[in-house]
Protein backbone atom coordinates (compact mmCIF):
# COMPACT_ATOMS: atom_id res chain seq x y z
CA UNK A 1 0.00 0.00 0.00
CA UNK A 2 1.56 3.49 -0.92
CA UNK A 3 0.87 6.53 1.30
CA UNK A 4 -3.13 7.15 2.22
CA UNK A 5 -4.29 3.89 0.98
CA UNK A 6 -3.78 4.12 -1.95
CA UNK A 7 -2.99 0.31 -3.70
CA UNK A 8 0.69 0.60 -5.42
CA UNK A 9 2.25 -1.67 -7.94
CA UNK A 10 5.58 -1.98 -8.71
CA UNK A 11 6.59 -2.67 -12.13
CA UNK A 12 9.57 -4.03 -13.86
CA UNK A 13 11.26 -3.59 -17.14
CA UNK A 14 14.44 -4.34 -18.99
CA UNK A 15 15.82 -2.67 -22.02
CA UNK A 16 18.58 -5.16 -23.06
CA UNK A 17 22.10 -3.55 -25.23
CA UNK A 18 24.88 -5.18 -26.96
CA UNK A 19 26.92 -2.05 -25.37
CA UNK A 20 27.58 -0.59 -22.24
CA UNK A 21 28.17 2.96 -23.24
CA UNK A 22 24.53 2.62 -25.29
CA UNK A 23 23.08 1.15 -22.01
CA UNK A 24 24.51 4.03 -19.39
CA UNK A 25 23.16 6.51 -21.86
CA UNK A 26 19.63 5.56 -22.03
CA UNK A 27 19.80 4.88 -17.80
CA UNK A 28 21.07 8.31 -17.93
CA UNK A 29 18.00 9.46 -20.10
CA UNK A 30 15.14 7.61 -18.37
CA UNK A 31 16.39 9.15 -14.57
CA UNK A 32 16.57 12.51 -16.07
CA UNK A 33 12.48 11.91 -17.30
CA UNK A 34 12.14 11.30 -13.39
CA UNK A 35 12.52 7.76 -13.55
CA UNK A 36 13.71 6.67 -9.82
CA UNK A 37 14.84 3.27 -9.79
CA UNK A 38 17.16 2.85 -13.24
CA UNK A 39 19.93 0.32 -12.91
CA UNK A 40 22.54 -0.97 -15.28
CA UNK A 41 23.30 -4.34 -14.94
CA UNK A 42 25.41 -7.09 -16.76
CA UNK A 43 22.41 -9.67 -18.48
CA UNK A 44 22.95 -13.37 -18.95
CA UNK A 45 20.48 -14.39 -21.44
CA UNK A 46 19.58 -17.96 -22.16
CA UNK A 47 22.15 -20.20 -24.21
CA UNK A 48 25.46 -17.73 -23.38
CA UNK A 49 27.84 -19.18 -21.35
CA UNK A 50 30.68 -17.44 -21.90
CA UNK A 51 30.41 -13.84 -20.17
CA UNK A 52 32.06 -12.31 -23.39
CA UNK A 53 28.66 -13.06 -24.91
CA UNK A 54 26.97 -11.55 -21.88
CA UNK A 55 24.50 -7.75 -22.95
CA UNK A 56 23.80 -5.17 -20.97
CA UNK A 57 20.65 -4.38 -19.48
CA UNK A 58 18.57 -1.24 -18.37
CA UNK A 59 16.58 -2.22 -15.79
CA UNK A 60 13.70 -0.11 -14.40
CA UNK A 61 11.40 -0.20 -11.63
CA UNK A 62 8.73 2.03 -10.86
CA UNK A 63 6.30 1.80 -8.16
CA UNK A 64 2.65 3.37 -9.23
CA UNK A 65 -1.02 3.35 -8.18
CA UNK A 66 -3.03 0.21 -9.44
CA UNK A 67 -4.29 0.56 -12.91
CA UNK A 68 -7.03 -2.09 -13.31
CA UNK A 69 -7.87 -1.25 -17.63
CA UNK A 70 -3.68 -1.29 -17.76
CA UNK A 71 -3.01 1.57 -19.83
CA UNK A 72 -0.11 3.12 -17.21
CA UNK A 73 1.87 -0.22 -17.74
CA UNK A 74 0.45 -0.98 -21.36
CA UNK A 75 2.03 3.28 -22.04
CA UNK A 76 5.50 2.44 -20.36
CA UNK A 77 5.80 -0.95 -22.25
CA UNK A 78 4.80 0.67 -25.78
CA UNK A 79 7.43 3.50 -24.49
CA UNK A 80 10.26 1.01 -23.63
CA UNK A 81 10.21 -0.92 -26.62
CA UNK A 82 10.50 2.14 -28.61
CA UNK A 83 13.40 3.40 -26.96
CA UNK A 84 15.26 -0.09 -26.97
CA UNK A 85 14.80 -0.58 -30.72
CA UNK A 86 15.76 3.23 -31.45
CA UNK A 87 19.17 2.16 -29.94
CA UNK A 88 19.63 -1.10 -31.11
CA UNK A 89 18.71 -3.35 -28.50
CA UNK A 90 15.25 -4.81 -27.86
CA UNK A 91 12.97 -5.03 -24.89
CA UNK A 92 12.34 -8.09 -22.41
CA UNK A 93 8.47 -7.49 -21.48
CA UNK A 94 8.79 -10.65 -18.44
CA UNK A 95 11.92 -10.16 -16.76
CA UNK A 96 13.01 -12.55 -14.41
CA UNK A 97 9.50 -14.87 -15.78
Amino acid sequence: MAEGGILAVVSDHLLVFPERDVAEEVAASLSDEGFTDVRVVREALAGEDDSEDHEWAVHVREEMVADESGAVEGGLRDRFEALAHEHGGWYDPHPGG
